[in-house]
């Protein structure tokens, strides 16, 4: 199979497997990109979430974090903030607090760039095909702030066989003892 068919069958899997965990079916398994068990309500306490302006956003975020969320960009591998993290907790959108990944799926990948097997809750994450620089990828998108994280591969490890390549500048971590203090208590669970 070549990587556009690949790919393309990768986006309709990951796609397939986010209706499924939404309650629709067809059939095939796609468990290897389930949800944690763990689920985020966008709106809480009455607060939905706005993307901020342009303006708003190059306010709150440094050059980096605006050039890779809104702009599509790449940090630079072994010089980001958490390509080496070993501290537990999750990893959130940098714009919108929307919860991303756990330390329990982080691994090291060897390049450089944050890696994890899975997302916490598939339904926040969008894939879409990317074919930028000459190769066809799958990117990986958070689902309310449209930030640009990474892109997803088929060479990880088991179980889900997925590495999850994504960039520092894109996420903010929140510390396991500090789930509570900031809204994610229920994420806790993942490290019981």
């Amino acid at each position: 199979m070549n990587l556009f068919h690949s790919n393309s069958f990768l986006i309709s899997t990951l796609t397939t497997g986010m209706l499924m965990s939404c309650g629709g079916t067809d059939g095939r398994d796609f468990s290897r990109v389930a949800d944690a068990g763990v689920e985020w309500k966008a709106v809480k306490e009455g607060h939905q979430f706005v993307k901020p302006s342009k303006d708003d956003l190059k306010k709150k975020l440094n050059p980096i974090q605006y050039q890779v969320t809104q702009e599509n960009g790449t940090e630079r591998p072994f010089s980001n903030e958490y390509w080496n993290h070993k501290g537990k907790g999750i990893f959130v959108d940098i714009v919108s607090g929307e919860p991303l990944f756990s330390t329990t799926d982080k691994f090291d990948s060897g390049t450089g760039w944050p890696s994890f097997t899975k997302p916490i809750q598939n339904s926040l994450i969008v894939y879409n095909e990317d074919r930028a620089h000459g190769m066809t990828r799958v990117e990986v998108r958070s689902k309310l702030a449209d930030s640009h994280l990474g892109h997803v591969f088929e060479d990880g490890p088991n179980p889900t066989g997925l590495r999850f390549c994504i960039n520092s500048a894109s996420l903010k971590f929140i510390p396991l003892e500090d789930l509570d203090n900031e809204g994610y208590s229920e994420f806790k669970k993942l490290f019981e």
